[in-house]
């Protein structure tokens, strides 16, 4: 069955990937970033905020799942220099996109009737298990995030579970690997064997997101992790993503990592 997608994100990495699997599997895809998104018609393409609303209404309208990947990334900066690098801005960068954003995108899902909303959430909620060697991690791992961007995504995955209860749309929040942006960002999973286990390739990426368009049912909330096939171990556990939309990956690192 073809289905109506709408994309947030669509021109970043992930969106990129899932446009492209959602779109060679037939499915009629509406992409939304900030700027257009390739392999998408223009009038597929919208270049938006999530602060515009009445573009992401008019886009959600009849759409059969939202898959919701638009967000401030992990690499936020403070404008100080004397910041970690990782260091994240939480108040002019996370809270705008990741907190409100995130909101409207829900409003507007419960709105318009949108029966399946995928979350992008982060391996980061529970990284300090990581760490600490407390692993595989699974749905059930008691949440240990890592810094202010990670904060984030514990609010999407619990605002999700509330959506998901008080207005019965069905929602997968994915706990996401490492799926490099750029140069850089390939560099450090090459240096690191536990960066390597939660790589996730842009092919099983694409994968993944098709399978959570596809599955037949997964009323209520879920947590689900996604990432490729581990080098040295499994960290996280991604039998619940099988059980629950018939995942499974393809790829191991570095398998498509310099795909642009």
């Amino acid at each position: 069955m073809k289905h109506r997608i709408l994309v947030t994100g669509s021109a970043g990495r992930l969106g990129r990937a899932a446009v492209a699997a959602l779109v060679a599997n037939g499915h009629h895809v509406i992409g939304i970033d900030l700027r257009p998104t390739p392999g998408l018609p223009p009038g597929q393409s919208l270049v938006a905020t999530l602060a515009d609303v009445a573009v992401l209404r008019a886009a959600a309208k009849g759409v059969d799942c939202i898959i919701h990947l638009a967000a401030t990334p992990d690499d936020a900066r403070y404008p100080r220099g004397e910041a970690p690098d990782d260091g994240d801005n939480f108040l002019d960068g996370l809270v705008p996109n990741n907190i409100v954003g995130l909101y409207n995108l829900l409003e507007i899902a419960r709105t318009s009737k949108v029966p399946r909303v995928v979350l992008a959430s982060t391996g980061q909620v529970i990284d300090r298990h990581l760490d600490s060697g407390n692993v595989p991690v699974n749905a059930s791992t008691r949440i240990a995030p890592r810094y202010l961007y990670a904060c984030t995504k514990v609010f999407l995955e619990a605002v999700g579970q509330v959506y998901a209860r008080e207005h019965g749309i069905e929602i997968l929040a994915v706990r996401l690997g490492w799926c490099p942006r750029d140069a850089g960002q390939v560099a450090q999973i090459a240096a690191s064997v536990e960066d390597q286990d939660v790589y996730l390739s842009p092919g099983d990426a694409g994968r993944f997101f098709a399978a959570t368009v596809e599955a037949e049912k997964v009323p209520g909330f879920h947590v689900v992790y996604a990432t490729s096939k581990p080098v040295n171990k499994v960290l996280y556990d991604l039998r619940e993503t099988t059980h629950l939309i018939g995942f499974e990956p393809h790829d191991t690192w570095p398998t498509g990592a310099s795909e642009g």
